[in-house]
């Protein structure tokens, strides 16, 4: 896999454009003016709000490693690769969701394969979680358990074919058999079910779960806090409603992050559910973006700036040959012998398909 870190921030920036000219068609003269009396110390607060989110999914992502076996991998790096994953989240092709196992593979010899089904697991926990507070903002508002019920009857289909190994075979059977790439997929995910199944076992589901429902509950009150700042007094759960709905939403979008789906949900819950005037409830949508889909981007650079401190090679783009790279490299890069190897599986067709 080849990164282009200049190419990676153009299309950041691509974005960050988008996001003013909707701030222009949207009123940039009400934005303004809400932001006049906005105190500023609650956007900071969001941040560390957004930034505990992702302590809690570090912990599932160690949960899982443990579960899997994969030793070996000292916490501070695991951290870095895990906040690494966090780099791609709104580039298109959706490969942010393999990018850690990427650099897992070329930093620590450990195999794609072996650590793929982590990002299914994660985003099945991570489902539950958001249907959870749902439910929880639901309470007593007209509409929300509808969303609760859809959401956990795919959650509860999802886990039924994983847990049941003949049906989840004569299901990769028939898809074995179909054209293009659901055909060519269908076989990895044989070889990743056994991994994909021990991570979705009941014992294996409780703590994920819970570490999923805090983690996002913290994003919901990054949203609640950012009203504060603007002198609204929208209740938690209803923010925690919006804010886990229009995630949903997003996700359910095939958009990278959810562009323009989660953003157009959330500001017409505000101002239609919530209450919230319109120049408030736009300005509070982009700061909330800001708070945790940018600066969830803006960690994930400086995560695996550091890592490239650590192994000069990971990432490496160029001329030079992988043999050559692994030879130059390999006396400063521990990882280098290795990343010709993890590149490759990440560029095949089948993990192009994955991600």
């Amino acid at each position: 896999m080849k990164l282009n870190v200049r190419g990676l921030l153009a299309v950041v920036l691509a974005f960050v454009l988008l996001y003013g000219v909707f701030a222009v068609w949207r009123g940039l003269g009400s934005i303004q003016s809400a932001l006049d009396s906005y105190r500023w110390l609650t956007f900071a607060a969001a941040c560390a709000l957004a930034f505990g989110n992702y302590l809690f999914r570090f912990v599932k992502w160690e949960f899982y490693l443990s579960r899997l076996e994969i030793r070996g991998v000292p916490k501070y790096e695991s951290f870095l690769v895990f906040l690494s994953g966090f780099v791609l989240t709104v580039s298109p092709g959706k490969v942010g969701e393999v990018f850690k196992s990427y650099v897992l593979a070329a930093t620590h010899k450990v195999p794609i394969a072996r650590t793929g089904p982590i990002v299914i697991a994660e985003r099945v926990t991570d489902l539950i979680g958001i249907i959870v507070l749902i439910v929880a903002g639901s309470l007593g508002f007209a509409g929300g358990l509808l969303w609760a019920g859809v959401g956990a009857v795919l959650v509860a289909l999802l886990l039924v074919v994983v847990g049941s190994r003949t049906l989840s075979m004569k299901i990769l059977g028939m898809m074995e058999r179909l054209p293009g790439p659901v055909g060519r997929i269908a076989p990895k995910l044989h070889a990743a079910y056994d991994s994909l199944a021990l991570l979705l076992h009941p014992r294996n589901l409780l703590f994920p779960t819970l570490l999923a429902l805090v983690s996002w509950s913290l994003e919901c009150l990054s949203l609640w806090v950012i009203l504060r700042g603007f002198g609204q007094s929208t209740s938690v759960e209803l923010c925690a409603f919006f804010y886990a709905t229009s995630t949903l939403i997003g996700a359910l979008i095939p958009v990278p992050g959810g562009l323009g789906f989660t953003e157009g949900a959330l500001e017409q819950q505000m101002i239609h559910a919530g209450g919230v005037p319109r120049g408030v409830s736009t300005a509070a949508m982009i700061l909330v973006r800001l708070a945790t889909l940018w600066f969830a981007v803006l960690v994930g650079f400086v995560a695996l700036s550091l890592l490239r401190l650590r192994y000069p090679g990971l990432l490496a783009t160029g001329g030079e040959s992988a043999d050559a790279a692994s030879t130059t490299d390999a006396a400063v890069d521990p990882a280098a012998p290795y990343a010709a190897e993890a590149k490759a599986a990440l560029e095949s067709e089948g993990a192009k398909e994955i991600a």
